[in-house]
Formats: C-alpha cells, structure tokens, sequence
C-alpha cells in the first residue's frame, strides 16, 4: 500500500497531541525551533491572533515523513509563529552558545 503524504488527523494523534502538549506545559519546554520560552501554553489552539500558541511541530515534517506522524519521537514544542515560518522546511540555525546573558 502506497503512503500519501496527505495529514490523517486520527483519534490517537488527538490523544498523543494533547498528552505532549500537558508534558511541554508542566516542564513549560522552550520552543525547539528558536530555543525561546515565550509558548503560550494556556492559548487555546484556534487563538489566531497568538502567534505564542502552543503548536506540536514535527522534526520530520508529515509531508515528507507521513509514517511518522504518530510517533512521539517526532514530536517537538513550537510557537504557532516559528512553525509557520518553518513551514516543512529545516529550522533556522540558532544562534549558539552565547557569551553573556543578553536581554
């Protein structure tokens, strides 16, 4: 059987989403996109608006790896904002270890 690589949303990928997302939430995990802690944990999914939600992103994205959309070893926490602009591409180089705490 041939694999699309057309998003399924499942039952369980419900149920995996949201037990990840309680997981981020109670460590209040950084995005691993840009390594920053601004996720909105407690936005809920369709706030537009808040490019702070809380997104799953996968680090193989489904469209090139849809065998792998249900497993939670894909899985990373994103801002909806970083995801978008990750679209299904690499994430962005960071910027490496600092010299001092800048803010």
């Amino acid at each position: 059987m041939a694999v699309s690589g057309k998003r399924k949303i499942t039952r369980r990928f419900i149920e995996l989403r949201a037990r990840f997302r309680a997981e981020c939430a109670a460590e209040q995990a950084a995005c691993w996109i840009c390594g920053q802690d601004h996720i909105d944990y407690e936005a809920p999914f369709d706030d537009w608006e808040n490019d702070d939600r809380f997104e799953l992103d996968h680090f193989y994205p489904v469209s090139t790896h849809p065998h792998l959309q249900e497993d939670p070893a894909n899985f990373r926490p994103s801002a909806h904002g970083c995801n978008n602009e990750r679209s299904n591409g690499p994430p962005r180089p960071g910027l490496g270890i600092l010299s001092q705490a800048w803010t």
